[in-house]
């Protein structure tokens, strides 16, 4: 099985830069996206319809803004699209797809650094996401949290970590509230890690790696590879066990996030 977890910052213009033939090589079984920037009504084209089963979920509170995907070469037995508090839910930000025991989630956490206001409603996110997070780990259902979540976990997460601290993406409770629900020695020392948490997909595969997910689109961030990893494919511990290989892929350039692609056995 094939996950791809990929932020197109705007799904058209991404479509415009090859993003649905580069797709069409990746032989993807699911396909989670983030800031899909448009309404359904404005995807008639068949290219928006790659996998044969394709679920939007778009932002209510305004058009060209937010939305997350999920395309599925198989038909999923149930999709859905909030998870009960509209701040949140009408943004667009999650849809889950369910197969038999297995759910897939795409995932678009807030960025707050626009602003106090925006860091504060992600904080508020975070905490309101926290108890669905850990009742999910614990339902006996495997899971595969895909998405941009708008935070890094430790120094080999970015490439400039000291100057960042202050940052949104790079705060500490944000570190220490991410570290938290990950079983793994790859955070950053603020919080114990669980004994009985979710793995990070690319830890649990490359433990070491200095990759990034995103650059900034000021000066030449992409090209001298100054990076943040904030893409994620978070899984239960069972899944954990059945990841056999993962890869970012920086070009070609679709967007200002890279798709992050993950097989799994079975």
């Amino acid at each position: 099985m094939r996950i791809v977890s990929f932020n197109a910052n705007g799904i058209r213009s991404a479509a415009t830069k090859g993003f649905f033939d580069w797709l069409e090589a990746q032989q993807a079984d699911v396909v989670c996206l983030q800031e899909t920037k448009s309404q359904e009504d404005q995807l008639a084209d068949p290219c928006f319809r790659p996998l044969g089963h394709c679920y939007y979920r778009d932002a209510i509170t305004k058009k060209g803004y937010s939305g997350v995907a999920i395309y599925s070469r198989r038909e999923p037995d149930e999709v859905r699209t909030a998870l009960g508090w509209a701040p949140f839910d009408d943004e667009g930000r999650y849809i889950e797809a369910r197969y038999g025991n297995l759910s897939v989630v795409s995932f678009y956490i807030p960025s707050g650094s626009s602003g106090e206001l925006r860091q504060g409603f992600k904080f508020e996110v975070m905490a309101w996401l926290r108890p669905i997070l850990d009742q999910w780990l614990a339902s006996g259902r495997d899971y595969v949290l895909c998405g941009d979540w708008n935070i890094v976990r430790a120094r080999n997460d970015i490439r400039n970590w000291s100057s960042n601290q202050k940052n949104s993406g790079c705060l500490p409770p944000e570190r220490a509230w991410l570290n938290g629900l990950i079983a793994d020695g790859c955070g950053d020392g603020l919080v114990e890690a669980p004994a009985h948490g979710w793995k990070d997909s690319f830890r649990v595969l490359k433990p070491d790696a200095v990759e990034y997910t995103w650059w900034s689109n000021r000066g030449a961030a992409r090209a001298n590879d100054v990076g943040w990893r904030i893409d994620y494919q978070l899984v239960t511990p069972e899944l954990a066990k059945r990841l056999t290989g993962c890869a970012v892929h920086p070009q070609p350039r679709f967007s200002d996030h890279a798709p992050y692609v993950v097989d799994y056995a079975g």
